[in-house]
């Protein structure tokens, strides 16, 4: 049964925006643009300390005396084996942005890099390798977890039947207007779900479009776009048909195949030594640099890169918090609190870091030997720069147009499993009540399959990168009090009713609830 005072108003204002997105792309654009400027210069250093926050108090969950607080029954396993688990995790969380950025974000860096260095010198060239690093490593995964650690005990702990944020709130919120408050919340859960989606959905699109216009030869066009769109919503469609174990499940254990397999081609028979060398070398700028980078805002100087970048992939991943971390909570049945957030953060950086090291490695040695300009590449197709770029990049991987193909499908799979996820968990957060064994319900899960297919539209007739980028940061801005409220709430909860425990737990009391 959907849950009317949910459901009603998410689709009424997500259908009211995809309509403005498609009938009125130019004013939108303008419009976001607006909002999002005002929000990456007004709160972005709120973004940067919020982040920083977020990893200790991820690495105190999995350190302190609460670690191995087991969510579950006392002694019960995990509900899926640790590969199953990461594939899920991985797909959702990141998937679907990695395959669009990997190879294209040094190439934006290169040309304008941090830290006043010159452009296109040698020294761009190592931070340009290194910041994707930042941007898709520890921080951004430490937001997955503290949200994800919440809601999993809200719904194996405290064994509240309900798939939705607002129930780990509960310990925080004022019992007057509670409901108001709770239905608010969850409200706008899914509209950070929405834009989180859309964003994706909205870089993947015009990148898959010009992968088939550079295997075919036929001109990228809007039609092509809409296919492209329309072959993901019946992949989906299929796979939500089946559920998460037999469809989800499955997306994601290819997904992780096909990754593993193309980087390992690009490894061994591409630029080995100068990706390895490059990959040394950023390890040690990063550990060297990492609070610097982090809480970098360019005070003095007042330049655009940490507002273009790293305060708008926090944005974006605070926008996929709310989401992936409903996702991690329904798959994280039977694991304790370290293993969900020393799980989510190692397993989640070392698959995104290697694909990074090996796809960023890769571009950068075709632009630096000048195999490939391509930087004149992006610049000559703009506002579809990264996609036309990112299809050379690909036709020129080993094999050519073999592997052109194989890294088509790769991105197809990809981002179906992220419509999946999402079109899951809004259904999850939507329902009235949810049984943790069970799938939500089919109906809300194709109603919301169609709200993302008509928010995609509207971004793709805008075909403006920035405005993709610009819904994100809109929607990850009330998902920061939330997650804040959420953890409050956690505290509260742990210290109710383990707060007599000692560290380390001793003789395993409460008969196994501890590992």
């Amino acid at each position: 049964m959907p849950k009317k005072a949910v459901l009603y108003p998410s689709l009424i204002f997500a259908l009211f925006l995809g309509i403005c997105f498609v009938a009125f792309p130019g004013k939108m654009s303008t419009a976001t643009e607006t909002a999002s400027s005002w929000i990456k210069t007004k709160t972005g250093w709120l973004y940067l300390i919020f982040g920083v926050a977020a990893f200790f108090y991820a690495v105190w969950l999995s350190f302190g005396k609460y670690g191995s607080v087991r969510l579950g029954e006392p002694n019960e396993r995990p509900e899926f084996s640790t590969p199953h688990w990461v594939a899920m995790m991985f797909t959702a969380g990141i998937g679907a942005g990695l395959v669009t950025w990997a190879f294209g974000e040094p190439i934006y860096y290169i040309q304008s890099p941090p830290f006043g260095i010159e452009p296109m010198s040698t020294t761009a060239y190592e931070w340009a390798h290194l910041y994707p690093f930042i941007h898709w490593g520890f921080v951004p995964w430490a937001f997955y977890a503290v949200a994800a650690v919440p809601i999993a005990y809200s719904l194996y702990i405290v064994k509240r039947p309900f798939l939705r944020i607002s129930e780990s709130c509960e310990e925080v919120l004022p019992e007057t207007g509670k409901p108001f408050f709770k239905n608010a919340i969850d409200v706008l859960i899914i509209m950070g779900i929405i834009a989180g989606t859309t964003t994706s959905l909205g870089i993947g699109v015009p990148l898959l479009s010009a992968l088939i216009a550079e295997l075919t030869g036929i001109e990228d066009s809007f039609l092509i776009k809409m296919s492209v769109l329309i072959v993901w919503v019946l992949i989906f469609g299929t796979s939500t048909v089946r559920g998460l174990k037999r469809g989800i499940q499955k997306l994601a254990d290819l997904n992780m195949i096909l990754a593993g397999f193309l980087m390992a081609i690009l490894l061994v028979i591409g630029p080995t030594l100068f990706i390895l060398n490059m990959t040394t070398n950023s390890l040690g700028i990063m550990l060297n640099d990492f609070f610097r980078i982090v809480l970098w805002t360019d005070p003095i100087d007042q330049s655009t890169f940490p507002r273009d970048w790293t305060i708008f992939y926090w944005a974006w991943w605070l926008a996929f918090a709310a989401f992936v971390g409903l996702f991690i909570a329904r798959i994280s049945r039977g694991r304790t609190i370290r293993q969900v957030c020393l799980g989510t953060i190692i397993w989640g950086s070392l698959g995104t870091l290697s694909y990074l090291a090996i796809a960023g490695g890769y571009a950068l040695h075709l632009q630096f030997e000048e195999i490939l300009p391509l930087t004149e590449i992006m610049a000559a197709n703009e506002p579809n720069g990264l996609s036309v770029m990112t299809a050379k990049i690909a036709a020129n991987m080993p094999f050519g147009k073999v592997s052109l193909i194989f890294f088509m499908v790769l991105c197809t799979v990809f981002y179906a499993t992220t419509m999946d996820s999402a079109a899951y968990i809004a259904a999850g957060v939507s329902s009235e009540e949810f049984d943790v064994k069970q799938d939500p319900s089919l109906a809300l899960r194709f109603t919301w399959i169609g709200i993302l297919f008509l928010m995609t539209v509207g971004t793709v007739l805008t075909d403006n990168l920035k405005i993709v980028m610009d819904i994100t940061v809109i929607g990850s801005l009330p998902i920061l009090p939330i997650i804040v409220l959420m953890c409050w709430s956690l505290n509260r909860q742990l210290k109710r009713d383990f707060g007599d425990v000692k560290k380390p737990p001793g003789k395993r009391p409460l008969k196994g609830l501890y590992m």
